[in-house]
């Protein structure tokens, strides 16, 4: 099945808004998530998106290269909005068809699909007479994923969990519509396992599923007994195929489990599987990914990565690395913390750009918008030493010039992980965390999809 995927908007045409969001990104995002499940997880399909970043495509030139390109389904991915009171959830089809044509059909079975996936209101099946579902050659249908300027829909949309919810729905439903085939396996006798952490704390096993399951992977804890203890091992997939397995071990990383590793057991017709040897509990207070380290993404990547979303952005990644190395930091979380403070280097919150201030240090309302800083690498320099207090109860390198003012108010050494900083920072609310390894997750991605594509292009 050829698949035309087309986020709906893109580049001057931003579609709605609401709520500090911006439907041509949030069409995106999800369309994204659709293109990934599919690939991964299923043979027969093949995907072709209208836009894969923040650029304008008209209306006709989207039809017209679905319909070149011969697609079997066209698949327009759009958020609503009215006038902020309306919620929920509704699909459309051209207002020429049948209850009983094919288009309808296929309609009916993705329509049950993601409405039994998410949280939103069905607000039903509908037909209009839209440019993408008029002036394609193949069945075509238009998703309107919640009201981006409804308050409760927008606190939804803003979640990356909820997002991958509603790009799962859309999958399987094209899944069931199409009857697409999941990805071949190799009979080896036995099983490929993800095994993504083990843990002698239950709890801080299942703190590791949940982290995994916000980025859209499905794992669970199960008890081992290895050499008479007890130990929760999560598992992140299973596979009859090797290469299916590591294919999957390698999104499992992207994720930020970078000790995660393939177990081989034998099926129950086989031999027993060898004794997994002792493996030291991993701290409780990494949950994936620690503050300190190495820098992974170059500035270039970074910067490419925000422009995606504004095209006016700063090009401030460059100290991002340099001050990460220096203080030990993840220069490219942090970046992507900024990115999460600032709305993408838009600023449209308390703190204006002319303060420097990536991090929102000081922040808190109108009337406080925090502290300020004389240059954009002063203001990095800021943020990576509110990190570093953060981080560690270590003093800082002896020819550092402190410039963050609120350096000596942080309790030294009381969030060594990003996830830690949820109720330390300012108002970060119990997700902070986990919503800028969302952001940093996706830098990956984009790095992985942009390295490869250069690839092809030098190839």
């Amino acid at each position: 099945m050829k698949l035309y995927l087309d986020p709906g908007h893109g580049g001057r045409d931003p579609g709605a808004s609401g709520s500090g969001l911006v439907e041509k990104s949030v069409n995106l995002d999800i369309a994204l998530r659709i293109r990934s499940l599919l690939n991964q997880t299923y043979d027969n399909v093949e995907v072709k998106m209208s836009r894969t970043s923040d650029q304008y495509k008209s209306l006709t030139q989207r039809t017209n290269e679905a319909n070149s390109w011969e697609a079997d389904f066209y698949l327009s991915i759009h958020c609503n909005a009215f006038n902020g009171s309306t919620r929920g959830y509704e699909d459309y089809i051209h207002s020429s068809l049948s209850n009983s044509s094919q288009t309808a059909q296929y309609r009916d079975v993705i329509h049950e699909e993601i409405t039994d996936a998410i949280s939103l209101r069905n607000r039903g099946k509908k037909k209009a007479n839209f440019h993408v579902l008029r002036e394609t050659n193949m069945s075509a249908m238009l998703t309107e994923n919640g009201f981006i300027d409804n308050t409760q829909d927008a606190k939804l949309l803003e979640d990356p969990g909820f997002r991958q919810k509603v790009a799962q729905g859309h999958v399987n439903g094209l899944a069931k519509a199409f009857d697409l085939k999941p990805k071949e396996t190799d009979d080896t006798g036995g099983l490929y396992k993800i095994i993504a952490g083990s843990f002698q704390a239950k709890e801080n096993a299942e703190r590791r599923v949940q982290f995994l399951e916000d980025r859209g992977i499905e794992a669970f804890p199960m008890a081992v007994t290895i050499s008479g203890k007890t130990w929760y091992r999560v598992q992140a997939g299973a596979f009859q195929s090797r290469e299916n397995a590591e294919n999957h071990l390698n999104r499992v990383k992207s994720a930020g489990i970078k000790d995660a590793y393939i177990k081989n057991e034998p099926n129950e017709t086989s031999s027993p599987a060898p004794k997994e040897p002792d493996q030291p509990e991993e701290p409780d207070d990494t949950n994936g990914y620690a503050i300190q380290g190495d820098t992974m993404l170059s500035p270039e990547l970074m910067n490419r990565f925000v422009k995606v979303f504004n095209s006016d952005a700063i090009e401030i990644a460059e100290y991002y690395l340099h001050f990460g190395e220096r203080y030990g930091i993840r220069g490219d979380i942090a970046f992507a913390q900024a990115l999460h403070e600032t709305n993408y280097f838009k600023f449209t919150g308390v703190v204006q750009p002319d303060q420097n201030n990536y991090a929102g240090i000081g922040a808190t309302s109108d009337e406080n918008p925090g502290a300020s800083f004389e240059s954009p690498e002063e203001g990095v320099l800021a943020h990576i030493q509110h990190l570093y207090a953060y981080a560690t109860s270590q003093a800082l390198p002896d020819d550092a010039p402190l410039v963050d003012p609120r350096f000596d108010l942080v309790t030294r050494g009381s969030a060594p992980s990003w996830t830690d900083l949820n109720g330390k920072w300012a108002v970060p609310g119990d997700n902070y965390g986990q919503s800028i390894l969302d952001i940093y997750t996706r830098m990956v991605d984009f790095a992985i999809e942009t390295l490869e594509n250069t690839k092809d292009q030098i190839t």
